[in-house]
């Protein structure tokens, strides 16, 4: 019997790296990296059939332990989020610039290695003249959150001209779906259906015209996997769904799809949010052989009705 290639998945115990392991399980060998006393409740299921390391991301004698053997390497860790990276910027290069650098460092000697990136289509543009919007786009963040996943793509350039090393990155932009922390500020979809299943009102920062390019998570994972057999010249990839929602659009699909009534509070706009962006994939497409799938009102449909059981059996 062949012997499965070996993935990594730095960060694996969250919504986007529980997703990545149960995809690949039948075809890899999982091993997830994730902090010290993580919670398990998103890769429960998987646990017998995957290795978990333990560790701190930024002390890379931990991190260490977990590259031994493997294939593939996703890299998903973040300290910070867009909204609250700006209030210090300092730690954001800290916990994030610095410890990818060390990683990096460790991995200059095994250039058989291929390390895939999860960058944020959402943040590294900023505001952009024309949409939607291709790789080739210039950036410009309003974030610290999209300034240091640009500094770690130049980064992963440099290191593949210095050593070698194989990398590919992974512009997503917004995703949503089963077993993401409703309780994060982070995943406007999932905030909003939770609080309109609780009764309590939506905050929405301006007027709620802000639009955005959202991808189901597990459309998302099929291009992930097929990022792992690529070889060819192109590093970089936007994955979204090429369409675009205001924030007000969202509301009214969640109240159609809840048959509830929204109650909205309008807020303060903030510096960090981009009006409008929308990626163009049809890099993905062509390089990738892939296609998103699911209509927005069916993906919220869809995690309306896992979050209801999980509520209701008390599961998350």
């Amino acid at each position: 019997m062949k012997q499965k290639k070996k993935v990594l998945i730095l960060g694996g115990g969250g919504f986007i790296g529980s997703h990545i392991a149960e995809a690949l399980l039948d075809e890899y060998s999982i091993r997830i990296f994730d902090k010290k006393n993580f919670s398990h409740k998103n890769i429960t299921p998987l646990r017998g059939d995957i290795d978990i390391v333990e560790g701190d991301f930024n002390n890379i004698t931990d991190v260490e332990p977990a590259l031994k053997g493997i294939d593939y390497i996703f890299h998903l860790v973040c300290s910070t989020i867009p909204a609250t990276s700006n209030t210090n910027c300092t730690y954001d290069i800290e916990t994030n610039v610095i410890s990818t650098l060390k990683l990096l460092s460790c991995l200059k000697h095994t250039p058989r290695c291929k390390i895939i990136f999860i960058s944020s289509g959402g943040t590294v543009y900023g505001n952009t003249p024309s949409v939607p919007i291709s790789e080739q786009e210039n950036n410009y963040p309003l974030c610290s959150y999209g300034i240091t996943k640009l500094m770690i793509e130049k980064y992963l350039y440099l290191y593949r001209h210095l050593y070698g090393l194989d990398y590919y990155i992974i512009r997503l932009s917004n995703p949503y779906g089963e077993r993401q922390d409703w309780h994060n500020s982070q995943g406007l979809i999932m905030t909003f259906l939770y609080n309109v299943c609780k009764g309590r009102p939506i905050e929405i920062w301006g007027d709620g015209s802000i639009v955005r390019d959202y991808i189901y998570i597990r459309d998302a994972m099929k291009c992930l996997a097929k990022i792992l057999m690529y070889s060819g010249d192109t590093r970089i990839f936007n994955v979204g769904s090429g369409r675009g929602y205001s924030i007000n659009e969202i509301v009214k699909k969640i109240g159609t799809i809840t048959d509830k009534n929204p109650r909205i509070v309008y807020k303060t706009n903030r510096s960090c949010d981009v009006q409008t962006n929308i990626l163009d994939s049809t890099l993905a497409r062509q390089e990738l052989d892939w296609e998103p799938e699911t209509p927005l009102d069916k993906g919220i449909a869809r995690v309306y009705r896992w979050m209801s059981e999980a509520i209701a059996t008390q599961v998350v």
